[in-house]
């Protein structure tokens, strides 16, 4: 079963910053490595499910036309509209996924430490509806961590397996460490030499 919508307003009602994220090297370090894996310097649509407080939503937002940030918790959506009041590229929803996924398509979507909370038929409806929400040359960014948590259904290893199997898109690239998994995989697998010109545009890639 996913957790339930009550295990995250538990923890903002205990912390406004209950997996410190500010503070903590492992979470700067995270969001570092995530901008670093994207392949475009400015996306004309993101989307973040589970965008918690808006950490990583303040960097996306800069890295994009429009941001669509959503949180089953709306206290976390309250603390993040709060975080990126000076972004009018911003928008935020309330969403409890995979059931309530937002309409349009979106050039990237960033899973973030989000998809273990989920169990395997409701993943398995997340990846769907995100696969189907990608634009044309649209990617998906997944960052998870890798030790169990308690209450959780999954791991992030399973997470990753089931992103690679039934996304069935080239994975472009993949940075695992003790810590965390984060792969993206696109409909468009030019890479950024090829697109810059550095690599000729039919030379074999290393996508899997």
């Amino acid at each position: 079963m996913s957790v339930a919508d009550n295990y995250f307003d538990k923890l903002y009602k205990a912390s406004q910053d209950p997996w410190s994220f500010r503070e903590r090297w492992y979470e700067q370090r995270k969001r570092n490595l995530t901008l670093a894996a994207l392949t475009r310097s400015h996306y004309g649509s993101i989307f973040e499910p589970g965008c918690a407080t808006g950490e990583l939503s303040a960097k996306l937002a800069e890295r994009c036309s429009q941001l669509l940030c959503s949180d089953t918790s709306a206290i976390a959506l309250e603390l993040a509209q709060k975080r990126l009041a000076n972004k009018s590229n911003v928008r935020f929803v309330q969403t409890r996924l995979p059931e309530q996924w937002p309409p349009g398509r979106f050039d990237l979507i960033v899973i973030s430490e989000l998809a273990y909370y989920l169990d395997s038929e409701d993943l398995a409806t997340l990846i769907a509806k995100a696969r189907g929400a990608l634009a044309e040359g649209g990617s998906l960014l997944a960052c998870h961590w890798r030790w169990p948590i308690e209450d959780c259904p999954l791991t992030g290893d399973q997470v990753h397996q089931a992103l690679h199997e039934q996304l069935q898109l080239p994975r472009l690239l993949r940075h695992e460490d003790s810590d965390l998994l984060l792969e993206l995989w696109s409909t468009d697998p030019t890479s950024v030499g090829q697109r810059e010109g550095l690599t000729p545009r039919n030379a074999e890639g290393q996508s899997s």
